[in-house]
């Protein structure tokens, strides 16, 4: 199974309390914030936290195209069992 299917799951699984913030790390090492995201399909629309050096505040980008995803939440990892992680 590819990565991108994890990835898709990931935001479709999102929790419900959880603040739909982070970082997100593309393929081209490519960082940005973001303060909200939709999943449409193969496809993720993310609204950035601030807006790049073209003034761009939205991002449509595939699963594929995901590297990483840093979180700045705080709760314990045992919570994130609704993404689909597990012990």
């Amino acid at each position: 199974m590819d990565s991108a299917h994890h990835w898709q799951n990931v935001f479709m699984n999102w929790p419900v309390g959880m603040p739909k913030t982070g970082l997100l790390v593309t393929t081209c090492q490519e960082p940005f914030g973001f303060r909200d995201f939709q999943v449409l399909g193969g496809l993720l629309y993310m609204e950035r936290d601030r807006p790049d050096s073209f003034g761009a505040r939205k991002v449509l980008l595939s699963f594929e195209t995901i590297s990483a995803i840093k979180l700045t939440d705080t709760r314990d990892l045992a919570a994130d069992v609704e993404m689909g992680f597990g012990g």
